[in-house]
């Protein structure tokens, strides 16, 4: 089996920048779609961001110009960048493995369907203080 594990995650003022880690271990997972997803306290899981395995890759429109998904095949890792930080970006962020859906697909997908996605990490906390 594919195991994910979250790193990266902590305390940082509105405007800062932290890069999310996902460590993946078991089969070959160069073919997967690599996403992360978060969830806010009282909130419902949502997508954030989303990659392929030749690199494309699709994102939320509430953080697109200031989030950027990577991922090195080598290294067997996913990684998310985020910058301009706000408040509301606060949330456990999770890192999720799937074999056949697109970066696209996920990020229309609703939210009962996040059931079906093939792998998940136990997640990483981000809080964005004002």
């Amino acid at each position: 089996q594919v195991q994910l594990v979250e790193s990266g995650g902590g305390l940082t003022q509105a405007g800062g920048s932290l890069r999310l880690s996902c460590a993946v271990s078991g089969r070959t997972f160069w073919t997967y779609t690599m996403a992360w997803f978060r969830q806010a306290p009282g909130k419902e899981r949502e997508f954030v961001a989303a990659i392929n395995w030749s690199d494309g890759s699709y994102y939320v429109d509430s953080v697109k110009g200031r989030f950027t998904i990577s991922r090195d095949n080598a290294k067997n890792a996913v990684y998310l960048q985020m910058n301009s930080l706000k408040p509301e970006d606060t949330a456990v962020y999770y890192c999720a493995a799937d074999r056949q859906t697109t970066p696209q697909a996920m990020g229309v997908m609703p939210d009962s369907g996040y059931s079906g996605i093939d792998y998940w990490g136990k997640g990483t906390l981000v809080t964005v203080s004002s």
